[in-house]
């Protein structure tokens, strides 16, 4: 970790983290795709966003990146208002992976990687030492290194989701918001991908994963916030969100009694309406 990165993390993003009060987006044409709501996200913690197909999960992560401006309410990143915050002073401090990163150059996947490093460069300055350990330290962490020299547009959808978020952790950026990052990838790698969030919390930054996979969810965030239609059915912790009833009246699905404790996996058994 640089000595930038380091004053980030200690800095007031690390002391006040993500903020966001009664946080709204609603179409031009008059449809509400995001019913007011409020979360906070602090140093050391991950947040999991979780809910039906088109809940809203997306359109909540972009308005808390500042990418997509919200019809009502404000965010905060470190006590000051998105809004006010430069591009590059943003772009240093949050690490977003978007759900389906197209590539449009054959890019190898250490060039990839690097661009990660794009916010701590000045104009027409070539990579340091310090950026390239942490090109470095992201390649491998990920488990790249045997790929490092392939074209991105050579890859399985899976090895490129692995080489994006490899992208965002060059960029040591204390808050990752992550769209989907075990969407495209197997066992191994889902449970591979939530360690080295859960590590990037463990060091002091923080994250908010949308997540499909709720005993993933369970056992990797601290907070789970549920949406449904555009509207927060549920925010607190995998117990208390993740109840037979509510998984039944949002989702649809019957767990029966089988939820997701440690080292258990959450089964749905049926379907309960169409």
């Amino acid at each position: 970790m640089t000595r930038q990165t380091k004053e980030l993390f200690a800095s007031g993003l690390k002391a006040n983290g993500l903020q966001a009060s009664n946080l709204s987006y609603t179409l031009s044409s008059g449809k509400t795709i995001l019913q007011p709501l409020s979360l906070s996200v602090g140093a050391g913690q991950m947040l999991g966003l979780i809910g039906p197909n088109g809940a809203g999960k997306s359109t909540l992560l972009q308005l808390l990146a500042g990418l997509t401006t919200a019809s009502s309410g404000e965010v905060l990143l470190g006590g000051k208002s998105i809004a006010a915050v430069s591009p590059r002073q943003r772009a240093r401090s949050i690490g977003y992976l978007e759900q389906n990163g197209e590539m449009h150059w054959p890019l190898s996947v250490a060039s990839l990687v690097a661009l990660g490093r794009m916010p701590h460069q000045p104009a027409w300055r070539g990579l340091t030492a310090a950026d390239h350990s942490a090109i470095e330290t992201a390649i491998r962490h990920c488990e790249l290194a045997a790929l490092r020299e392939r074209s991105v547009d050579t890859l399985s959808g899976g090895e490129l989701l692995r080489a994006r978020l490899a992208r965002v952790l060059a960029g040591e950026a204390p808050l990752i918001l992550a769209d989907e990052p075990v969407a495209a990838l197997d066992i191994y790698h889902q449970l591979h991908s939530m360690e080295l969030l859960q590590q990037h919390c463990q060091r002091g930054g923080s994250a908010v994963v949308v997540l499909h996979d709720l005993t993933l969810a369970a056992r990797f965030c601290d907070r789970l916030l549920l949406l449904h239609h555009g509207q927060q059915m549920a925010c607190g912790s995998p117990t208390d969100v993740l109840t037979p009833a509510r998984i039944e009246q949002v989702y649809g699905v019957s767990v029966g009694d089988n939820l997701p404790e440690p080292g258990l996996a959450l089964t749905p058994l049926r379907r309960v309406r169409p």
